[in-house]
């Protein structure tokens, strides 16, 4: 069975973990086979099953299926910035340095959104990382960014661009029409959905504070993996929100940063994945390395892999 993943930052742990468990991990834009594999992962090819980047909100789903099938074409369709690289505003920062032209831009999306629906219409089960609820997006057409515009790549206008938070109904709204189109497209797929435990980095809510806001997003989108779990027989909810999150572990999960998961929490949400998805019938997982050279068993509670997220630009 064909396994592809999508969502935030948080799933390409997913994605590692299901590569080395005896998975079929679908990988249907994998770059082009002369180009040396490290070479193609430094340009994000198999980071997720097509080179989406992170896909952070509920509605950035439903706006990149539509594109895919030609349902939907955004106004805002490219950042050319000062030093003249061009940028695809829906993966800012997937071609690291960004393209030579614009034609070279709309030739690599063409192949990535075909990619899109042949991961769609072959796949057996999708899985999908729910991150955020907060988000920018176009004033023209509804257009929802990864980051906002200016953050790492495309410039801000308040004329043009606005803040939007979603809520339970939203992501709801958004989950169900992906869902079922899905279903038209490849009617034997099973969804398993997952809430991201990594907190926000930042806020644009208006008088709230990160933390607060952490708590809003990931609520809505815990409740929303509920609601679309229990109204749909194909689609299945894993807790890897609780496990990692759970005051059970007394915060040993997370990383010096109190952010990013450490490899033995992500380890344990991936055993209790491979026990329950596959009935113990994946072989042991192969050890994965961590990226400190000290063995001792506190560095390795501690060590965490490091993932893509956009939002770490807001640090700079």
């Amino acid at each position: 069975m064909k396994v592809a993943t999508a969502g935030s930052c948080f799933a390409q742990h997913i994605s590692r973990h299901l590569q080395s468990s005896g998975f079929n991990y679908y990988v249907a834009e994998p770059g082009h086979p002369m180009l040396p594999e490290a070479l193609r992962r430094e340009h994000n090819y198999g980071l997720f099953s097509a080179r989406y980047g992170n896909i952070y909100t509920a509605r950035q789903l439903v706006q990149l299926v539509k594109r895919a099938y030609g349902e939907f074409q955004p106004v805002e369709d490219v950042w050319i910035e000062d030093d003249g690289r061009v940028l695809d505003p829906f993966r800012p920062t997937t071609q690291p340095g960004g393209y030579v032209s614009e034609a070279e831009m709309q030739a690599d999306r063409e192949q990535h959104l075909a990619a899109v629906r042949t991961m769609l219409s072959e796949t057996d089960v999708f899985v999908f990382t729910l991150g955020l609820t907060e988000c920018w997006r176009a004033k023209s057409d509804g257009a929802v960014f990864p980051l906002c515009p200016g953050v790492d790549g495309g410039r801000f206008d308040p004329n043009c661009h606005e803040f939007y938070n979603q809520n339970v109904t939203d992501v709801v709204a958004d989950m169900s029409w992906v869902l079922g189109r899905i279903r038209a497209i490849n009617p034997r797929v099973q969804t398993i959905l997952t809430v991201s435990p990594v907190p926000l980095m930042a806020t644009a809510q208006p008088d709230a504070h990160v933390l607060s806001a952490t708590t809003y997003s990931k609520s809505v989108l815990r409740v929303a993996a509920d609601v679309l779990s229990r109204e749909n027989a194909e689609v299945h909810y894993f807790p890897s929100f609780e496990v990692i999150t759970g005051a059970f572990n007394r915060g040993r999960y997370f990383a010096d940063d109190l952010r990013n998961a450490t490899e033995e929490g992500v380890s344990h949400v991936m055993r209790l994945f491979l026990q329950h998805a596959t009935g113990g019938k994946v072989a042991q997982q192969t050890p994965l390395p961590i990226q400190r050279e000290e063995t001792d068993f506190l560095a390795q509670v501690e060590a965490f892999v490091d993932v893509e997220c956009d939002e770490v630009a807001l640090d700079r």
